[in-house]
């Protein structure tokens, strides 16, 4: 009687010594092999710093399909987890925006959802053998106050599988969320400069990528052509065509030296309407090739075709009657890139979009820089010397596939390390710079890729409003450019922030469905029989040991 009471006792006490520890002490302990239910530790401190509450809806939610379904609970656990963190600023709601009194209501709710940001999917399935259809829309608004920011779950790369697609948007509802909560808590914004002053591009064809960073950053132009960019966290060149003076390139080299983060978006050909029939393309001199080279990259002044990747435009390919026949056709020189570097920034990131590419070469004489490759095209690739007349022709006819030889063509580059100045050895003692010239750098970033128009939106001039960044008029489709963009200047000003919530990897363990086909049955019986032996085994011991007990 004594060792039973002493026992209860001292489970008493270890149960209650535990809970003291347990409410002393937080941990979490992720057993999984993919960390899937862990959050980074720059998405914990942004949740422990919130002083104000965020209110996440979730909309994806209701009777979804098996895939959609493992996209809900993937949210619904990282909610969960940042919930844990927040010391009570997050509230989380679900509603399924199908669910109305009638179907004028429900169209109302699709409405709002749309006029709020959110893009709907359309889900077929067959129930009772009959098509049915229903709008998902598989998404979240995160709210603060009286703003919000609408942010899209379901994402990834459209040439991969939809399950692979599922899988890349499992793996980044962390990031899209904690980005959107950044947004809107009271941190202080970084500061970015935009160098517009050399590009003839109207500010509409520049708005969709301008608005975008100004959500994130205090955004700066260059129109009044500041003395230096000492201050500026990032400084992006965009689609320059014409040439920088020695003085503006100066500037560049200082600031790179001052341990700065660089996005260059430059053209190697220039790229002229001649007539109906086509384009004039000739060698673009930015005067910015000796800063490059000295950076260990060269923007090469030529124009690079794709033939297993490229857009299409809208061609008149004969006539029907007395009406042309326009029809959309693959244009080379408008290659997709969809060939990326393993790295943060591209990480499953949809095709990027460009037109009139160049290539790019790495070189030598920068030993101590990292060259991480970004953008590459296909490897049937066709380079075209500028200068060369680009006839639409061309677009009509059958390729030879046999001339698309040329291999992988690099289109984007990281560089990162200590750079020296192309300036060093060339500042004389009595020049007025020499006091604040630098011939070596603090470690810095730069990017460079060879097609301005990569961050170029279209315009609508019937609705006299600009389309997003990266949308094909032909396909309806868009593509990654903005995604790329921002994860790049992510990367540039915050390498150790939230940007390596992108870095998550979640493995797709698919089951062999010959396998399943095959051994239907047998798994179905050994699932239905298995749990009755067990319990009949189970009862068979506990009767015998009992009967051996008090025999």
């Amino acid at each position: 009687m004594k060792n039973t009471t002493l026992r209860f006792v001292l489970i008493i006490g270890l149960l209650a010594g535990v809970n003291f520890l347990a409410s002393q002490f937080f941990f979490r302990w992720d057993l999984t092999e993919d960390k899937r239910y862990s959050i980074s530790d720059a998405t914990k401190q942004l949740l422990g710093d919130l002083d104000k509450d965020i209110i996440v809806n979730v909309y994806l939610s209701g009777d979804l399909p098996a895939g959609l379904e493992r996209l809900e609970s993937a949210t619904r656990e990282t909610l969960d987890e940042f919930k844990t963190y927040s010391n009570g600023h997050l509230i989380v709601n679900y509603s399924d925006p199908s669910e109305a009194a009638n179907e004028e209501q429900r169209q109302k709710q699709y409405l709002n959802l749309v006029d709020r940001g959110l893009t709907p999917t359309n889900v077929f399935a067959n129930e009772d053998g009959k098509r049915t259809e229903k709008i998902i829309f598989p998404g979240v608004i995160v709210q603060a106050d009286t703003l919000s920011v609408p942010v899209q779950l379901l994402k990834g790369n459209k040439s991969s599988s939809p399950e692979e697609q599922l899988n890349q948007s499992y793996e980044g509802v962390e990031f899209e969320i904690a980005s959107a909560i950044r947004l809107l808590s009271d941190q202080e914004h970084k500061k970015v400069g935009l160098v517009v002053s050399h590009t003839k591009i109207s500010p509409a064809r520049l708005s969709d990528l301008i608005a975008t960073i100004q959500q994130s950053y205090d955004v700066f132009l260059d129109m009044n052509n500041p003395e230096s960019y000492e201050g500026l966290d990032a400084l992006l060149v965009l689609k320059p065509d014409s040439a920088f003076s020695d003085d503006e390139k100066y500037k560049l080299d200082q600031y790179m030296m001052g341990g700065g983060k660089a996005l260059f978006f430059v053209d190697g050909a220039r790229v002229d309407s001649v007539s109906l029939d086509g384009n004039y393309a000739q060698p673009l001199d930015l005067n910015l090739s000796d800063l490059f080279f000295k950076w260990g990259v060269r923007v090469n002044t030529n124009l690079v075709k794709d033939l297993k990747s490229s857009a299409e435009i809208l061609l008149n390919v004969g006539n029907m009657g007395d009406k042309p026949e326009i029809r959309p056709v693959p244009w080379r020189f408008f290659p997709l890139l969809n060939n990326f570097g393993k790295h943060i920034i591209t990480r499953n990131v949809n095709a990027v979009y460009t037109r009139f590419l160049s290539s790019i070469d790495t070189v030598g004489g920068a030993d101590n820089i990292k060259k991480t490759p970004l953008l590459m095209t296909s490897e049937n690739t066709q380079i075209l010397n500028t200068p060369v007349l680009v006839g639409y022709n061309e677009a009509r006819k059958d390729p030879d596939a046999a001339s698309y030889n040329g291999g992988t063509k690099l289109a984007g580059v990281l560089l990162e390390g200590s750079f020296t100045s192309l300036f060093a050895n060339r500042i004389l003692p009595g020049d007025p710079r020499a006091a604040k010239f630098k011939s070596t750098g603090s470690p810095a970033k730069v990017i460079i890729c060879s097609d301005g128009d990569l961050i170029v939106n279209d315009y609508d001039y019937k609705r006299n409003a600009p389309l997003p960044l990266g949308y094909d008029r032909v396909t309806k489709q868009t593509f990654g450019n903005k995604d790329f963009v921002m994860h790049a200047l992510d990367y540039m000003t915050d390498a150790n922030g939230l940007i390596k919530a992108r870095n998550k990897q979640i493995d797709i363990r698919a089951l062999d469905k010959i396998q399943i086909q095959e051994k239907k049955k047998f798994w179905q019986a050994l699932n239905l029989l298995l749990p009755i032996a067990l319990i009949g085994v189970f009862g068979a011991l506990r009767y015998y040991i009992r009967r051996r007990k008090f025999a």
